[in-house]
């Protein structure tokens, strides 16, 4: 049985260069995407102070473009460089679609491109989680006792 010893100190490379450990600083990016906007917010790590907040439509000019991978791309780009700014080096990511009783519950196209966009920034990723409100049972949805008659 080998026994490991805790060694003090700086880490040292397997070439025998010291390697200087990144400090963390975590925040949550908060990732809204519908078939109409991609709206991402970046808050610190208990949720409730804003460091960067865009969304598909303030980057964009036409109003069909701004729930596109490529606008979420663009306000990915620019909430990371905001978040950046501010010393926020790792992001745990909240992906969340439209929800409730009426319409499908996945999330939008722009939610998939806007993660690879804050990954590709240099961001450490930690949790993917996908927070979309989905209703216990409560009102009644609309179509009448038939449903949609198509």
């Amino acid at each position: 049985m080998r026994t490991e010893e805790k060694r003090s100190g700086p880490r040292v490379d397997p070439r025998g260069e010291q390697r200087r450990e990144r400090v963390l600083r975590w925040g949550i990016a908060h990732i809204f995407s519908s078939y109409n906007n991609t709206i991402i917010h970046v808050t610190d790590i208990t949720g409730t102070e804003t460091i960067a907040k865009t969304s598909g439509g303030m980057v964009v000019k036409a109003d069909h473009l701004e729930a596109s991978p490529t606008a979420a791309m663009v306000a990915a780009k620019r909430v990371g460089e905001s978040a950046r700014d501010k010393g926020i080096t790792a992001l745990h990511i909240r992906i969340r679609g439209k929800g409730g009783h009426n319409g499908p519950n996945n999330p939008g196209p722009g939610a998939q491109a806007a993660v690879r966009s804050l990954s590709r920034m240099g961001f450490k990723i930690g949790v993917i989680e996908e927070v979309t409100p989905l209703p216990h049972d409560g009102c009644r949805k609309k179509g009448g006792k038939r449903g949609r008659r198509v």
